[in-house]
């Protein structure tokens, strides 16, 4: 039997448009754009400029429209602007492998699409390279409320929730470790830390394919954030175990923690990295998943069975890697404006920390989040989180909280008086609530 079909009362939505992580029925119409620059995004109907306070789902690492980029993608479009990877190199695509190669220590890179073929590209090789020694292995571990994507591997490995259990039946078996997620002035935190060791080495006691987290925030899962001394102990306890150790870099690299990369506060170097987002500054899709060179090694045979079988028909875009050079050129030249971001929060966070709903105050470089006793679901669904952004858009602010978890993510060129304005917005609009 058919279910009945529900048209949406509101008739602004556009009519072929299929908008992302969006319950139509009771959710507002996207807002047109006409343009944006820098930190602003500027509406067409009605007419409004906003600050954009999450980097455009974390993506707009330099903001929106950077020359240096754009001027970058134009002249690389005037040369070459796509060719097979799989049987021709080029220039872009060379230098941006020595170059992530030297920042991260890990020799080989391969190229993909986005964040999550960047985590299904490490799951595989993950998985393949120790069939490649000759062991078999199945058991793969991740923590309690992460995220590493849409597709079906990276789904698996995050948290099971109402987001993906219509394909529960679909999804590969993962084991869990608890996420000693931690605040300001958290008293508890070497507990909890202490408690997540135990049973991480509790279940690394079986021979395991590899542990997957995001290093230092679990961006979906509510900007759950832990300390670098937790990373480097899971890193610790995985290679004793002899497994292997993927950092999913996807939200946290490029800056965002306040390091070039996450892993690199924990004194750390994984077996296997995902990146995406910022990696070509917002401009252009692409994922990269780098490996040790042990690992690549396993793959090389005369051997069919132990070739890597994947790929992407837009590998190593030409245009996309040209961007990515660019927006690496700009993080070098200019490496304060993420060194030293984590200072102009806390200067900020020292006045909402006052309202009394206000708790567990987070931040990790350019990433601030705190969670909000309002409404009673905690969590994602909490509809307080509509609320606030609806409010937000209406002063000029564009965020999108995580139901009852705020937070800002801004590009790296937001200007102080932007930042204060952004949090000016936030603090009226919970004084109100």
């Amino acid at each position: 039997m058919k279910s009945p079909v529900l048209k949406n009362p509101n008739q602004d939505w556009h009519p072929n448009i299929w908008p992302p992580f969006t319950q139509i029925i009771n959710s507002k119409p996207q807002l047109e754009v006409t343009h944006g620059k820098n930190a602003l995004i500027y509406t067409k109907n009605p007419k409004q400029e906003l600050i954009d306070g999450i980097s455009s789902w974390w993506v707009t690492l330099h903001g929106h429209s950077n020359d240096y980029i754009a001027d970058a993608i134009y002249h690389q479009a005037k040369t070459l602007e796509q060719v097979i990877f799989a049987d021709f190199l080029h220039p872009q695509a060379q230098i941006l492998s020595e170059r992530l190669s030297g920042l991260t220590k890990l020799e080989r890179l391969f190229f993909s699409d986005n964040g999550s073929t960047a985590v299904e590209v490490a799951l595989k090789i993950a998985y393949q390279s120790w069939q490649n020694q000759g062991e078999t292995r199945n058991q793969i571990i991740a923590f309690d409320g992460a995220y590493h994507g849409d597709t079906f591997g990276a789904m698996a490995l995050g948290e099971r929730n109402i987001f993906n259990e219509n394909f529960d039946n679909l999804m590969f078996p993962v084991k869990r470790a608890p996420w000693p997620s931690t605040w300001i002035n958290d008293e508890e935190v070497e507990r909890k830390e202490n408690n997540a060791i135990q049973i991480l080495t509790k279940l690394l006691k079986k021979p395991t394919v590899a542990v997957i987290l995001e290093p230092l925030v679990q961006g979906a899962g509510g900007m759950n954030m832990v300390r670098p001394e937790f990373i480097r102990r899971v890193s610790e306890v995985v290679k004793n175990n002899n497994s292997l150790l993927i950092a999913d870099e996807v939200l946290t690299g490029f800056g965002r923690c306040g390091s070039l990369f996450a892993f690199q506060k924990a004194n750390i170097i994984p077996d296997l990295i995902s990146i995406s987002k910022g990696l070509t500054g917002g401009f252009l899709p692409m994922g990269i998943t780098l490996a040790k060179e042990t690992i690549f090694q396993s793959f090389i045979s005369d051997s069919p069975k132990k070739t890597f079988w994947h790929g992407h028909s837009f590998t190593a875009n030409p245009l996309g890697c040209a961007a990515a050079n660019a927006s690496l050129d700009l993080l070098e030249k200019d490496p304060i404006k993420y060194l030293s971001f984590e200072e102009k929060h806390l200067s900020h966070l020292k006045k909402i920390k006052k309202l009394p709903f206000v708790k567990n105050i987070r931040v990790t470089g350019t990433i601030a989040a705190f969670d909000i006793e309002i409404g009673k679901n905690e969590g994602y669904l909490n509809n307080v989180g509509k609320r606030i952004k609806a409010l937000s858009i209406k002063k000029g602010l564009f965020i999108r909280p995580l139901g009852n978890v705020i937070y800002l993510l801004p590009p790296l060129c937001i200007t102080d008086r932007q930042l204060e304005k952004s949090y000016r917005i936030i603090f009226e609009i919970l004084s109100d609530l």
